[in-house]
């Protein structure tokens, strides 16, 4: 349950981010329109009139105020002549050379205790006629 909560809440994110929510206002704007033009008119001629940059919706009117108002509040980008921004870091680990022959450590001897007795043997199973 968490998990679909985080994936649908970071495509949330991206989509408001990216802008993308404005395409999908936009694409609600056309549908509207065209169903309604298309209850009077063929569906060739409904789609003219959705299209028709002339003729916009008060959705699409919004929307494009809404980008433009995007536009102007967005990031600032930096002068090509200012210095360069270094936003990551790749530092590489410095290169140690080992000797080319190494000895496996001496290891201590270690030695097993012998067993003094005999290996007890289990008694004979009785044979079945």
């Amino acid at each position: 349950m968490f998990r679909r909560l985080s994936e649908v809440s970071l495509l949330c994110a991206w989509l408001c981010a990216s802008g993308a929510m404005l395409d999908i206002a936009q694409v609600f704007a056309w549908t509207r329109m065209l169903a309604g033009y298309a209850r009077t008119e063929s569906f060739a001629a409904a789609a003219k009139e959705t299209f028709d940059p002339a003729k916009p919706c008060a959705i699409c009117k919004a929307v494009s105020q809404a980008r433009e108002a995007s536009g102007r509040q967005g990031p600032t980008v930096p002068s090509a002549g200012g210095e360069k921004l270094v936003l990551i870091l790749d530092a590489s680990a410095p290169f140690v050379a080992l000797p080319a022959e190494r000895a496996w450590p001496a290891s201590p001897s270690v030695s097993a205790q012998a067993r003094c007795g005999d290996v007890p043997v289990p008694p004979p199973r009785a044979a079945v006629a």
